[in-house]
């Protein structure tokens, strides 16, 4: 079938979704998360292949372990399924009401988007997020991956609609576009009228052939150069501890922080303190001037590219500032518009850092890991929004619907 068609089918599967009852988008979701998990060894077989090819084309080892399944990793993405099935459906959510006195009610209800397409690259776990994601919020996903897991990818698929067979559900609610070409992706871009709304996730070129090509809506899924700023009152036990993991806990995530701001009045004590720490898990570290000064020599000089960099790896850039305004505005200005920790025992400077940061997430003496679908209580995400319109940081079923104003009267004119 081609893609043309395909997405006709999806839209199709689209008006289907559309009329499900919760209960109903439940049991789907669960039965596709079962369907998974019992192909799991099949699922791992086909993954290992892929994985050793790719591992032989020279590939960083951040991809690597994007690319790659394991027991654990299915075993989370099957819990994190059966939890979306558990959510509260979000869709006939009643946002507003009122009356005119022109004697028409209004309501604004929340309702699916409809056909949801997803191109995102490596990140097979993506493949059944996005379908339990798009079905509990009353849509239709469309998936199209990356050659490195293509036969993962369909795998997962074939196990998602094993599922939906099971109960007579159309399996074009879960769409897989076989085709890893330029050309097959900038069709999907721009098939208006066939997509909703489209979700890049993958590194910054496919971002820009989305921001070049795309003709249909999009909601860009954007890098991670998060940071962490170490306040003047800071404890420095708790910057500590949340740098490092920030960094260090899985280096190949949009989430992981890339860069670290401390203030000049502990940069003394704090730069050669996580220098060592970070040097223990072999971090790079590349700084400013004063930053490479206090650390004797532990941090080379950085050049100013590093600081707006997702290394995506044992690296991290390191700067000192000498107010906390000058700390917003080094965030801001080298910021991707992900997510940013102050590490401050100061509510007050706590509260300023929140407001005058723009990104998506702020946090307070919080490691920046914590920027996800699951941990924020949505059960997994199909993205992270960086951009400021409609959706913003996890995004998880209401950013996947819109609303309709709902009018009725007892035979109203105007």
């Amino acid at each position: 079938m081609d893609m043309h068609a395909q997405l006709h089918e999806a839209g199709s599967a689209a008006r289907y979704a559309r009329s499900l009852t919760s209960e109903k988008k439940s049991l789907l979701i669960s039965a596709f998360a079962d369907t998974v998990e019992q192909n799991t060894d099949d699922i791992l077989a086909i993954n290992k292949s892929e994985v050793d090819a790719v591992r032989t084309s020279g590939v960083d080892e951040s991809q690597l372990d994007r690319l790659t399944l394991t027991s654990d990793r299915i075993k989370a993405m099957v819990a994190s399924t059966r939890s979306i099935a558990a959510l509260d459906d979000p869709i006939g959510e009643v946002l507003d009401s009122w009356t005119q006195d022109s004697g028409i009610n209004i309501e604004k209800i929340r309702v699916p988007l409809g056909v949801v397409a997803v191109i995102y690259e490596n990140r097979p776990n993506v493949t059944l997020d996005s379908a339990a994601i798009a079905l509990m919020s009353g849509n239709a996903c469309v998936l199209r991956g990356s050659s490195t897991a293509r036969e993962t990818n369909k795998s997962i698929v074939a196990a998602i609609h094993a599922g939906l067979e099971t109960l007579d559900a159309p399996t074009g609610l879960v769409t897989f576009i076989d085709d890893v070409s330029r050309d097959g992706a900038k069709e999907l871009m721009q098939s208006r009228g066939l997509i909703d709304v489209l979700i890049p996730r993958g590194g910054p070129s496919l971002i820009s052939a989305v921001e070049e090509f795309a003709t249909v809506p999009t909601i860009i899924d954007g890098a991670g150069n998060c940071h962490v700023y170490v306040d003047r009152d800071a404890d420095l036990d708790v910057a500590e501890r949340v740098v490092v993991n920030s960094k260090t806990q899985r280096t190949s995530v949009c989430n992981a922080a890339e860069s670290l701001v401390v203030h000049v009045s502990v940069a003394d004590e704090f730069i050669p303190r996580i220098s060592k720490a970070l040097g223990k898990k072999d971090v790079e570290l590349v700084g400013d001037r004063r930053s490479v000064d206090l650390s004797d020599g532990v941090i080379a000089a950085a050049n100013e590219d590093d600081f707006a960099t997702e290394f995506l790896g044992l690296k991290m850039s390191v700067a000192v500032v000498d107010s906390l305004t000058d700390a917003i505005d080094w965030v801001n200005k080298h910021s991707t518009g992900h997510t940013e920790s102050i590490i401050t025992d100061n509510p007050e400077n706590a509260a300023a850092f929140m407001s005058g940061v723009t990104s998506a997430v702020v946090m307070h003496n919080t490691s920046t890991r914590f920027t996800d679908g699951e941990r924020f209580g949505f059960g997994a995400e199909i993205g992270i929004s960086t951009q400021k319109l409609h959706a913003r940081g996890p995004m998880a079923l209401r950013e996947l619907t819109t609303y309709q104003y709902r009018v009725s009267s007892e035979g109203a004119t105007v």
